[in-house]
């Protein structure tokens, strides 16, 4: 079964309900074997792509992947990106701000991690929480340094939503396409991966006490997304919602939704010149002696 990523698109300027879109979907796999030649497909294809847009150079891609703790962003990224160049990939995770990142703009940080031309670049969480986690917790707006009269929380959410269109959209105009994951867990499956921490032993460094307090806000968090989504999904930085309660499944979502942003853009090999030809004759002849 054709995955068709268009399916999981947010449309421009539409109400989102997450309620309404679904955390588990049929799988596009049978078994665990087939799921493993499927993903390999795709990396394979993803591994032909990215040499063409490393080659052709006019275009950068940045992959943006968010998503509840337990929801399976780094899954997600080791295994779809996995078969690409690590030359031409970079994946960044974006934790609690530091002191010096505090004292610029929010966008500032994930600013100097913006990928090249001709390579794909990777956030882990992103700028975007911060009208997520700042949202939920408005007392982190104090710690940022902003005057007092922009930290009105009727206005400022709005003012940053429209920061971030701008920003998207300057990107866009400068050749990066822009693709944005939120990976969609239940209530129920996180706390089925939660537990699955405290009993592997091998797993309890990935639980915090702080995923717990973080639970609580459920709600809070499922409202900020819905309204960042409506706010954010844009025709040129579009929103993808992924079903994440089967890790496979999103995966493979994932890796198609990834595929067709690439083979969206206009790559081309470069073109050899004539001259370039006799350039390369002249050395083939220098080699064969």
């Amino acid at each position: 079964m054709k995955i068709d990523s268009k399916s999981y698109r947010v449309p421009s300027g539409k109400k989102v309900d997450l309620g309404k879109w679904p955390t588990s979907v049929d799988p596009y796999y049978k078994s665990k074997e087939q799921y493993k030649e499927l993903l390999q497909q795709h990396m394979e294809k993803l591994s032909s792509l990215q040499d063409l847009h490393y080659a052709s150079n006019r275009h950068a891609l940045l992959l943006i992947f968010q998503g509840m703790d337990g929801a399976g962003k780094d899954g997600a990224i080791r295994h779809v990106m996995s078969g690409v160049n690590p030359e031409g990939c970079e994946v960044f995770s974006f934790k609690q701000p530091s002191a010096e990142e505090l004292e610029h703009d929010f966008l500032w940080r994930t600013t100097c991690r913006l990928p090249e031309r001709g390579r794909i670049g990777i956030f882990n969480r992103s700028y975007y929480e911060d009208v997520l986690v700042v949202r939920v917790h408005p007392e982190l707006l104090r710690g940022q340094g902003l005057p007092e009269e922009l930290r009105d929380e009727k206005d400022i959410w709005a003012q940053r939503y429209e920061s971030i269109r701008d920003l998207e959209k300057h990107l866009h105009r400068n050749g990066t396409q822009t693709i944005k994951i939120f990976l969609h867990l239940s209530y129920k499956e996180q706390r089925k991966r939660f537990l699955a921490r405290i009993d592997e032993s091998d797993k309890n460094w990935k639980f915090s006490t702080a995923d717990i307090h973080e639970r609580k806000c459920w709600t809070c968090y499922m409202n900020a997304y819905e309204d960042c989504l409506h706010s954010t999904s844009t025709h040129h930085a579009p929103w993808y919602v992924v079903p994440a309660d089967d890790k496979e499944n999103a995966r493979l979502i994932v890796s198609q939704i990834v595929l067709d942003a690439l083979g969206g853009l206009k790559m081309a090999y470069p073109t050899t010149t004539a001259k370039r030809r006799l350039e390369l004759q002249a050395i083939k002849k220098q080699l064969a002696k």
